[in-house]
């Protein structure tokens, strides 16, 4: 043991030496290690920042332990065939079907319902065009998680008496009311002028949904003004965030005894909940990564050529005191691991230098945009323990062909 530790530090110390006794040699050769191991890791880091960061937008449209239910409402793309087939067989969702909901399914904390349509507002000369109207019973601010920055949301009394009063997405509020406070003044949604009560935080665009241009409004005062709405998405949160999936069949079976599905039946109605998003998004970064992460690596393959390369041109180099230890005992097995120690080392060097060029980069990518840059440890890992895999493959033949030396002959080449 103690000649294996022996053998082992004199081999590490020699190869710092020859490291070090060229050391721009040395960082040319690791430049393609460096910038592989950067590529693996940053890569990662990317992929996980985008998973984290496409979570958090869902997060901030559904909200946490949130469902939906709908008359065509689907987690994935539906072909047309589906699409026909649902729109023939799904009811439109009403009132009662909230009601009933709401009274069956025992483990959720809230059930609400929310309808909209696209509108144009204008007021004072003023033209927003593209905006939606979304007429909301008062616990939706619950079930989504909203943020109200200014005042506050719609309770359950304006619901019932069907108020005219409105909170305004951000967007609505800064073209409307820029640089005052909107709580307090009126505006004009189909027609009829809305008390302001409350301004939603700006949430940015959301897979395309743009949730600033909204304006929400008693669903009850919604029908007033375009009629009584007949195809609702209702919408529920689970009581307990760990019985979530539990809460999603409470509700499901709920609505399919009120539809009088039988067992063999069809649901008659979508369903989707921010956990099912998040398994797609999952499985969306997971397909990047095993396409990407491929092709990283091929820029330590590369690097790896050129480490061959120089391990070859130290071997030639080195020929007299190759020969010179062989002469004085060395054994084949030492030269052999030797060279492989020195080559497994100038790798691992790439590697911590890559790991150091794949954190600044990092912190600088997540610093000039909203993806929070993540690196984790299995790229980490998977970096640091390919590129020394490299090395030790890299050095593999000049070690061969160090050990194969004839001592006579390479002391007879100084």
């Amino acid at each position: 043991m103690r000649y294996l530790h022996s053998f082992y530090a004199e081999a590490f110390r020699i190869a710092v030496q020859s490291i070090f006794a060229h050391k721009l040699r040395a960082f040319l050769t690791l430049i393609g290690i460096i910038i592989g191991v950067a590529s693996v890791v940053v890569v990662g880091a990317a992929i996980s920042g985008l998973n984290t960061y496409v979570v958090e937008k869902v997060g901030k449209m559904l909200g946490s332990n949130h469902f939906m239910i709908a008359r065509m409402v689907s987690a994935g793309q539906m072909s047309e065939e589906e699409l026909e087939k649902r729109n023939r067989r799904n009811p439109k969702l009403e009132f009662a079907d909230m009601e009933w909901l709401r009274e069956h399914c025992k483990t959720c904390s809230a059930v609400g319902a929310q309808v909209g349509r696209g509108t144009n507002f204008e007021q004072d000369g003023v033209r927003f065009l593209g905006g939606i109207a979304l007429g909301v019973t008062a616990n939706m601010a619950e079930i989504e998680d909203k943020t109200i920055t200014e005042g506050r949301f719609i309770d359950p009394k304006e619901v019932e008496s069907a108020k005219l009063v409105t909170v305004l997405g951000a967007d609505i509020k800064d073209k409307f009311f820029p640089d005052v406070d909107a709580v307090g003044k009126t505006l004009k949604v189909g027609g009829l002028p809305m008390l302001v009560i409350g301004v939603e935080e700006r949430r940015g665009p959301i897979f395309g949904d743009l949730v600033d241009k909204h304006v929400y409004i008693p669903i009850t005062t919604f029908g007033r003004i375009y009629g009584r709405p007949r195809d609702l998405a209702i919408h529920g949160k689970g009581g307990v965030p760990g019985q979530f999936q539990l809460s999603i069949e409470d509700a499901r079976t709920a609505l399919r005894n009120y539809h009088q599905l039988s067992g063999s039946d069809e649901d008659d109605f979508g369903l989707v909940n921010t956990e099912e998003l998040g398994g797609q998004i999952d499985q969306f970064t997971s397909a990047i990564a095993l396409v990407v992460t491929p092709i990283t690596l091929i820029s330590l393959i590369v690097g790896g050529i050129v480490v061959m390369n120089i391990m070859l041109v130290s071997v030639t180099e080195r020929t007299f005191e190759i020969g010179l230890r062989k002469a004085l005992g060395a054994q084949r097995k030492q030269i052999l691991l030797q060279f492989l120690v020195e080559s497994a080392l100038l790798c691992a060097l790439g590697g911590v230098f890559g790991l150091l060029l794949a954190a600044g980069l990092a912190q600088l990518i997540s610093s000039l945009t909203p993806i929070t840059m993540t690196i984790t440890i299995v790229y980490v890992v998977l970096a640091i323990g390919f590129s020394s895999v490299i090395g030790i493959v890299a050095g593999v033949y000049p070690a061969f062909k160090a050990s194969r030396l004839d001592p006579i002959a390479a002391l007879a080449r100084n």
